[in-house]
């Protein structure tokens, strides 16, 4: 199996609705937050990592087909990713899968999605100090009183704010030309599902603007879902 080449998709992730992307804490201090969204170390900027949006697309990727291939239907039953291995598995030859269950011309992993960082200009608000998170408070309604109680501070990225994000395709000699389409369609679901934690209680749309591949642009209102 040769590689042909590597496509370059990239562009930028604009947040619709507040984004929480959690990054959990290994102890609770008194008036501090108890849901904190995950942040670079060093400069302390949000970002969205990689492994959440190819974790999300896979996921609703592997839902799309839950119909077409009995394979899916196996794994996802048992809440796992697709691990039939084969070859016409979409999901398999994109994203990958142990090797016990890997067809031996099914090669390696095809996309590698990098973290996204904070655009330019909203980087630079942040330098400067003009892009606080925002903190959201959700409460637990009692079913017999009506009121709200146990109040807790969700913080989020708030609407507005961009990241650019990079993917990198890799093509092989005898991968079928319409195979990357399966990445646009992920893309797409994504737009019409969401990114990160609390998405059932608004948080988390998102949508992707600039999109291209190799410098000419796609556009993901003509993918077929």
């Amino acid at each position: 199996m040769r590689l042909q080449s590597i496509k370059k998709i990239e562009g930028r992730i604009r947040v619709l609705t507040g984004l929480h992307i959690g990054a959990g804490k290994d102890s609770l201090e008194i008036g501090g937050l108890d849901q904190p969204i995950i942040k670079h170390p060093l400069s302390k900027a949000p970002y969205i990592p990689g492994s959440s949006i190819k974790g999300k697309m896979r996921s609703l990727l592997e839902m799309s087909q839950f119909i077409e291939r009995p394979e899916t239907r196996h794994w996802l039953s048992r809440g796992m990713a697709c691990g039939c291995g084969k070859k016409d598995c979409p999901s398999c030859q994109i994203f990958g899968t142990s090797a016990n269950n890997k067809d031996e011309d099914l090669g390696p992993t095809r996309l590698i999605v990098r973290d996204a960082y904070l655009s330019p200009d909203w980087e630079k608000r942040f330098q400067n100090g003009d892009l606080p998170m925002e903190v959201k408070y959700e409460n637990t309604i009692h079913r017999v009183k009506g009121t709200a109680k146990d109040p807790r501070p969700l913080e989020r990225v708030p609407a507005g704010v961009e990241f650019d994000f990079h993917l990198s395709f890799k093509v092989f000699e005898d991968d079928d030309e319409d195979l990357v389409d399966y990445v646009y369609k992920g893309l797409k679901l994504i737009q019409l599902d969401a990114l990160g934690g609390n998405s059932s209680r608004g948080c988390g749309q998102v949508e992707f603007l600039d999109l291209s591949c190799n410098g000419e642009a796609v556009a993901l209102e003509s993918i077929t879902l």
